[in-house]
């Protein structure tokens, strides 16, 4: 007890582990001097392994490897002449979008303006081919007409030149409903993009360079002309 005391005065710092642990060594050293100097040995070891390992620990852990240090920045110079590298191409950039977008919105244009030509004369080449059949049927008409004179009355004659006349009033509301429309250029000014000149003839009471007759009907699909008119034009008299 006394032992045990005498320890505890002087190692007040100890734990209570570390305490008792010195108490029996004390003792064993009293009794048993060789197994106490084995102890000794072997607590050296240990005491001196764990500050290798420490001392290892530490040196794994020392300083970070200089390339894993931060990089020098940028000098000012360096970065305003980077900035004004980026606004460059920004500009750049902007400007060959503004051109594509405008080269997409033409060509969208041109399209749908294709598609809309497309709807309305679609049916062109037709329309030259059916004028054609109403020219007979106007000539027809005419023949019959002159035929059912009130001079001649022939019944038969007149009821043909009266259907006749329906069936080419019929045909010109069709092609009216389709955009197709005959010219009636008597009386206007030659036009090189609408008639065709096939005659000349005097001017009695016409201007000169007016259509003084019409020898075959022009048409017009919505606006363009499909088949020109063939004209006499008015010239002035030579005496």
């Amino acid at each position: 007890k006394e032992l045990k005391s005498c320890l505890e005065s002087c190692v007040p710092a100890f734990s209570n582990d570390a305490k008792l642990k010195l108490f029996h060594l004390t003792v064993l050293e009293v009794n048993f001097p060789f197994l106490v100097t084995s102890l000794y040995f072997r607590e050296s070891l240990c005491v001196f392994s764990t500050a290798a390992q420490q001392r290892s620990t530490g040196d794994e852990c020392g300083p970070e490897d200089p390339r894993d240090e931060p990089k020098h920045p940028l000098s000012d110079c360096a970065l305003e002449h980077k900035a004004i590298k980026l606004e460059e191409q920004v500009r750049d950039l902007t400007e060959r979008y503004r051109k594509a977008l405008a080269d997409s919105e033409n060509v969208r244009r041109r399209t749908q303006k294709f598609v809309e030509d497309a709807k309305l004369f679609g049916i062109q080449s037709f329309c030259r081919d059916l004028v054609e059949v109403a020219d007979i049927l106007e000539k027809t008409a005419e023949s019959a007409a002159e035929e059912a004179e009130p001079t001649n009355p022939n019944p038969t004659l007149q009821k043909i030149y009266e259907g006749l006349s329906l069936i080419e009033a019929k045909l010109q509301s069709v092609f009216a409903k389709h955009g197709l429309q005959k010219m009636s250029p008597v009386g206007d000014k030659y036009d090189p993009y609408d008639h065709e000149i096939v005659c000349h003839v005097p001017a009695e009471g016409m201007q000169p360079g007016t259509i003084a007759l019409v020898t075959q009907d022009g048409y017009k699909l919505h606006g363009r002309t499909i088949r020109h008119a063939l004209v006499g034009v008015a010239v002035e008299s030579q005496e």
